[in-house]
Formats: structure tokens, C-alpha cells, sequence
């Protein structure tokens, strides 16, 4: 039995991917809703990953634990079938055959992004290792994790991308990479539909995370200063964000009724009620429609 305070106590997620960013706020508010999180990732205190950034899956784990779930570090490459495939053994032998939420959000594509140069200037390989990184590894994931959740017939998969909407989103690997994301979500959900388990994609709005905050050399504490240098800083959000959305679908217990859709933070806060770290509640889509679509275009139609 849940109570209102912890609605996923007793409940186990794997968040492939949870080192930083999106990532690791999604972790963070799951256990703090009282999930038990698998949090996976090459960059570990054993070693980083080619991204050479200093947050690790122990650092993260420690966060879900001390905001009242149990985080439990995973070193994984989920490019790599068997280290996946001995993961999910993992998860079976120590949860008891459970599985509840399984989030893709395996990324790590942004030194392999060229926002310069269309397609045919690219580097093939880069643009091809892009993909792979972005796509393959939530597909390697979900095909070793999914038979658990088919078994107990319930549980959530949820696909993490940029922008819920078929416009262009500036350079070809990436925009491919990130809508294929989408199509995950509604093949998954297509699929898992008869078995009871929901699978949707999620987009953040502008995602305050540790490579942004150092770009605009602002610390979590004071990141809002950040609007000095780019006033549509001021309204990004920061990771707990897309992480209590996820907490709050998990704990739908309407879930299928969203499952194949992409979905966004600024639609799902409205119909939750969850707050940003601070208190707010950004709406991207809103500060868009006022603010840039005029020199942009619109942000799209959903998907």
C-alpha cells in the first residue's frame, strides 16, 4: 500500500542514463516518491565516459537515496547487449522479477552534433555514431528490459527526446535522432498495449543542466542569473522538472490512457500540479508562442 506522499513506495525503476541532466532528475524525483532506482551510465568513479564530465551514476544514486527512495549505481554501457542483458538479469535476481518504470534517456550526443553544416558537409561516422548512442541504445534497453514488465502485466516505459512535434529541430543527425526517439514510443506502446504496460516520449522545455549552467557560468544556487546573458534563460527549467513529470505519470494510475503519445513538462504540470525546484512552473511552449515564434515560426503542432 502507497500513500500520497510516496505513491511509488515499493516500486522499481530503471533510468538508463542517469548520470546527469534529464537524466539524473528524473532518478532523483522517483525516489523521492519513494521508488527504488537503477541508475545506469558509463561515468562512474571507476572511470568516465568519452564525455569526460565529472557527474557519476554513485553521485546520482546517493541523490535518489537521500530524497527518500534507494539509488542503486549500475556501471552499463547500453550500446553493449551484454552488459544490458546482465544488467536486467540483475534487476530480476535482486526486485524479485520487477520492473516498474524503465526510462530511456540515454544521450550523449552533443559533441557529436554539427549545428553548422547540412548533411552532406557532415562527417558520416559522427553523424552514424550519433545514432547509435541516441537510438540504438534505447532500443538494446528496452528489448532486455520490456519482458518483465510483460510478465507482471503493468509498468511504464518512458522514451526522453527534445520537442514533441515533427518540426525540424536544426541539424539533420540530431532532429533524426531525436524524433526517431519519439517513434520508440509509440512502436513500444503499440506493442505493449495488449500487455498492459504504457510506454510515452517526454520533452523538457529549455533543460537547465550542468553543461548549461556552466555555459552561462552560473551555479544551481543563483542559475537564474543566467537571464542576463540570454533572457530566455529565465525561463528554462532545471531537471527535477521533466523528473516530477515522470514521478507524476508513473504514479497515473490512468497511465494507459497517454500511453503512444509525446509529451510535454509545460502540457503535464497543468493536469498535475508539480512545480519546478523553486516553486515555478515554466511553460516553454507559452514563452515561445510570445516571445520567438515570431523570428522562429511556430513550435509545432503536437505529435
Amino acid at each position: 500500500m502507497t500513500n500520497s506522499a510516496r505513491p511509488l513506495a515499493g516500486t522499481v525503476a530503471l533510468v538508463a542514463g542517469g548520470t546527469r541532466g534529464g537524466g539524473r532528475g528524473i532518478a532523483v524525483e522517483l525516489g523521492a516518491v519513494g521508488a527504488t532506482v537503477y541508475v545506469t551510465g558509463r561515468s562512474s568513479t571507476a572511470g568516465r565516459s568519452a564525455l569526460d564530465r565529472p557527474e557519476t551514476i554513485e553521485e546520482t544514486a546517493e541523490q535518489v537515496t537521500a530524497a527518500g527512495g534507494l539509488g542503486i549505481p549500475v556501471r552499463v554501457d547500453h550500446s553493449r547487449p551484454d552488459e544490458v542483458r546482465a544488467l536486467v538479469d540483475r534487476i530480476a535476481a535482486e526486485q524479485d522479477g520487477r520492473l516498474d518504470v524503465l526510462v530511456n534517456s540515454v544521450w550523449g550526443g552533443d559533441p557529436l552534433t554539427d549545428w553548422e553544416r547540412p548533411l552532406w558537409q557532415q562527417d558520416l561516422e559522427t553523424g552514424l555514431r550519433l545514432m547509435r548512442q541516441a537510438v540504438e541504445t534505447h532500443v538494446i534497453t528496452s528489448r532486455f528490459a520490456l519482458p518483465l514488465m510483460v510478465a507482471r502485466k503493468s509498468g511504464l516505459v518512458v522514451e526522453v527526446t527534445d520537442g514533441n512535434t515533427a518540426r525540424y529541430r536544426g541539424s539533420f543527425f540530431y532532429d533524426l535522432a531525436k524524433s526517431t526517439v519519439i517513434r520508440l514510443a509509440v512502436a513500444q506502446a503499440a506493442e505493449l498495449k495488449p500487455h498492459g504496460v504504457a510506454a510515452v516520449a517526454i520533452t523538457p522545455g529549455f533543460l537547465c543542466s550542468e553543461a548549461l549552467l556552466e555555459h552561462f557560468g552560473v551555479t544551481e544556487a543563483n542559475w537564474r542569473d543566467g537571464a542576463a546573458q540570454d533572457p530566455n534563460f529565465a525561463h528554462s527549467e532545471t531537471p527535477a522538472y521533466l523528473g516530477r513529470a515522470v514521478a507524476a505519470l508513473a504514479a497515473d494510475p490512468e497511465i494507459m490512457a497517454k500511453t503512444g503519445r509525446a509529451l510535454a513538462t509545460w502540457g503535464l504540470y497543468r493536469e498535475y500540479g508539480f512545480t519546478d525546484a523553486d516553486g515555478t512552473q515554466p511553460d516553454f511552449a507559452a514563452h515561445w508562442a510570445k516571445n520567438l515564434e515570431q523570428e522562429y515560426g511556430p513550435l509545432g503542432d503536437p505529435l
